[in-house]
């Protein structure tokens, strides 16, 4: 594993255990050359997993995208790192929990949706405005209702 600050591949696990997951290794390395520490994760390898996209066309599964959509809607919110991350990664067990090799991109858009919505409120709506591609204030009221409706 090669350092990520002097780009040596002279490092050595010093620490290792389960990550809060249980589905991945969390292992503290030590870079031999400059002694900084830093933390990796392993995850068994899985299934390719292929997301539908609306227009029909197939891609890779890539998790950085849910991250940064999630991001996206949380930017200046109080929602901390490890809050996305715990979602995200719940998100993504649900997925591969379906175990199909194929999955519909709407149907990760209402995974996200739904952790969302459990998240932070605002960072929901602000997702579903570009999810759901509100076309007109009316259609931002009337997903605002429905969130207002269910608090009281």
């Amino acid at each position: 594993m090669k350092c990520p600050y002097c780009g040596e591949d002279n490092t050595r696990v010093i620490d290792s255990r389960p990550a809060e997951d249980n589905s991945s290794i969390r292992r503290r390395r030590q870079c031999d050359a400059c002694s900084r520490r830093f933390t990796t994760y392993e995850k068994v390898e899985t299934i390719p997993l292929m997301v539908i996209k609306k227009d029909n066309n197939r891609e890779p599964y890539d998790r950085s995208k849910i991250e940064s959509g999630i991001m996206r809607a949380c930017h200046k919110r109080p929602v901390s790192t490890s809050a996305i991350n715990a979602a995200v990664d719940s998100i993504e067990a649900q997925i591969y929990s379906m175990e199909d090799k194929e999955v519909r991109s709407n149907t990760i858009g209402e995974l996200v949706m739904k952790q969302l919505k459990e998240l932070d409120e605002v960072a929901y709506v602000r997702f579903a405005s570009v999810y759901r591609e509100f076309r007109d204030v009316n259609t931002f009221l009337a997903e605002l209702e429905k969130l207002y409706r269910k608090q009281g």
